[in-house]
């Protein structure tokens, strides 16, 4: 097993969670790949995508639907700027590659947002820690094991 998948894992397991780490016969790096390859849809893929917020990393866990508003998440998280972090910010943050990021399994805790559009769906899928790992959960879980607040956070696809 991977070392990020193994990680993700253990946090997993620490924190109570109830779906367990399966893995995709194909990578999937976007929420419209993993969507295919699992049979559902879009919007209940739950993507993990770290954001650069005045220096500081933030965890967005939003529907595959959406895209993010960062001018909404920076007046909600209190940010004078809100962008897209590098791919050498993201794995300092999570110790992950973009497009397989987990919403656990960080060497230290992200302050996270998870979007309240994931609450319509009775299961979402988030990333297990590689492209081509993920794990069934439900929008209650992740705001539990990720200590994330619920939010408002993007604009329809």
């Amino acid at each position: 097993m991977h070392p990020n998948v193994e990680r993700v894992a253990g946090a997993l397991r620490e924190r109570g969670a109830t779906g367990e780490i399966i893995e995709l016969p194909e990578p999937a790096p976007t929420a419209k790949a993993a969507a295919g390859q699992l049979g559902c849809e879009v919007g209940a893929i739950a993507n993990s995508l770290i954001f650069d917020a005045d220096g500081t990393p933030l965890l967005v866990l939003t529907s595959g639907a959406h895209r993010v508003d960062t001018a909404k998440v920076a007046a909600l998280v209190g940010a004078a700027k809100v962008r897209r972090a590098t791919p050498e910010f993201v794995r300092a943050a999570t110790g992950q590659a973009i497009g397989g990021v987990a919403p656990v399994g960080h060497p230290a805790p992200v302050r996270t947002l998870v979007d309240l559009w994931l609450d319509k769906y009775d299961q979402v899928w988030a990333a297990g820690g590689i492209t081509h790992t993920i794990f069934p959960t439900s929008f209650a879980e992740l705001v539990r094991i990720t200590g994330g607040e619920p939010a408002d956070v993007g604009v329809d696809e």
